[in-house]
């Protein structure tokens, strides 16, 4: 219990345990393989009490260069550049970043929220912010409120475009419910546009926190816990 919270390897636990900086209910524990409940036991680690999760649930601001993935032969991934603190819990991200592509990104290691909110049947809602070469039309607000047909011939589902700023280089916020293959910037590539800049900021009825720095991430909050929760309930 103690290596799946953070506390360290299982190498490492069994010398807190020998040096008796480990108490369970105020007693030393002795044998690293005592039966514990971990709902009802005070369970102190170096004089630290014990809060067990089951679940835990991490926003990080993805920075760009690394890919989001457990593992990867070639590049850094979102999990080798968590804290330490949180490598013990076997994160893994909730979808997928394009390496060059920043912002939010959640980690857990709850299976089933992940499936639910990756689920095409939910229609989670994605936000994204972009910088486009050259002017966005109002025109375009339409044509992506009805579906804008890729290069492989699917026809997206209707999205919800927000004109932020215009000029040689427009600025946009875009709202998408599905989860295609570099789909936002083949959105805009269907009406001749090209995205030079992309980061996401919102994921269901999570935002991103602003006060992340490019790289940095923390737990996430119990309201926004639920907030992921009610994002998958069906209306």
């Amino acid at each position: 219990m103690l290596a799946n919270s953070g506390y360290g390897t299982r190498k490492e636990i069994k010398k807190l345990i020998r040096e008796g900086s480990v108490r369970v209910d105020g007693v030393p524990a002795d044998d690293g393989g005592m039966q514990v409940d971990p709902e009802k036991s005070v369970i102190e680690a170096g004089g630290a009490v014990l809060r067990y999760r089951k679940y835990v649930y991490v926003m990080m601001n993805k920075p760009g260069g690394v890919v989001s993935a457990t593992f990867d032969n070639k590049y850094r991934t979102v999990v080798d550049i968590l804290p330490d603190r949180f490598k013990a819990f076997g994160l893994f991200p909730i979808g997928r970043l394009d390496i060059d592509t920043e912002g939010l990104l959640i980690l857990t290691n709850d299976g089933q929220l992940a499936h639910e909110l990756l689920s095409p049947r939910k229609h989670v809602k994605k936000r994204y912010y972009a910088v486009v070469e050259g002017e966005v039309a109002d025109d375009a607000v339409g044509t992506f409120k009805e579906g804008v047909t890729l290069d492989d011939g699917y026809k997206t589902l209707p999205s919800d475009l927000y004109i932020v700023k215009r000029g040689d280089f427009s600025e946009v916020e875009l709202d998408i419910y599905e989860g295609k293959f570099h789909q936002v910037k083949r959105m805009f590539e269907a009406v001749g546009k090209r995205v030079k800049y992309l980061k996401r900021i919102e994921m269901g009825r999570v935002r991103l926190d602003e006060g992340l720095a490019p790289g940095a991430c923390r737990e996430l909050e119990d309201t926004e816990i639920e907030e992921l929760r009610m994002s998958v309930k069906k209306m």
